[in-house]
């Protein structure tokens, strides 16, 4: 049986998922992808939150706070990640250019200084917009930290259960989800 993924993602990214912030990530791949390209691996993953590379100047200012909150609970001598989502990607909507990438700005945590540099970074690729359903973990996972978790890639298989559709509490009700859905979609046309 296929071990299920993990997307590796800013532990403050992860944060406003599950509070309902924003409802989107925004790929272009890790620094060693396999394909050097982002690639969507699984509709539907664990969110594994990391650390080490998050910086508050990246962050719109309202939100910088919430990097020093992810840190408290954090250190990188941790022998365990605990690990409270999975997601379900309901699109991957390819961005490539920076009009439209400005229009999402009311939608997210980060810069528009730091979402301009994704998008010029590998410049002929497209920057994937993961439009996601995030759901809470009725029960976190706590999963050994594997040398194969480690480093810049996006997506890791964990050694876990996919959890049950009855052990994950949708971040939001389906009308608000919806809602963002078809306001982000409107904005994008």
């Amino acid at each position: 049986m296929e071990k299920p993924k993990a997307l590796k993602e800013w532990a403050s990214a992860i944060k406003a998922l599950e509070d309902g912030t924003q409802i989107f990530i925004m790929r272009k791949g890790g620094i060693v992808e396999e394909t050097r390209d982002f690639q969507v691996e699984s509709n539907d993953f664990f969110l594994y939150p990391t650390y080490e590379h998050q910086r508050k100047e990246l962050l719109k200012e309202s939100y910088q706070g919430v990097i020093d909150e992810t840190l408290a609970l954090w250190s990188a001598q941790d022998e365990q990640v605990t690990i409270r989502s999975y997601a379900r990607m309901i699109e991957d909507i390819e961005i490539n250019d920076g009009e439209q990438l400005h229009k999402l700005y009311p939608f997210h945590i980060w810069t528009e200084n730091f979402t301009e540099e994704r998008l010029r970074w590998k410049r002929k690729n497209p920057l994937h917009l993961m439009l996601l359903r995030v759901y809470r973990l009725a029960e976190p996972l706590h999963i050994p930290i594997e040398q194969a978790y480690i480093g810049c890639k996006s997506w890791i298989e964990l050694g876990a259960e996919i959890p049950p559709d009855s052990s994950l509490v949708p971040v939001m009700s389906d009308e608000e989800f919806a809602t963002q859905v078809a306001e982000i979609k409107r904005t994008l046309s």
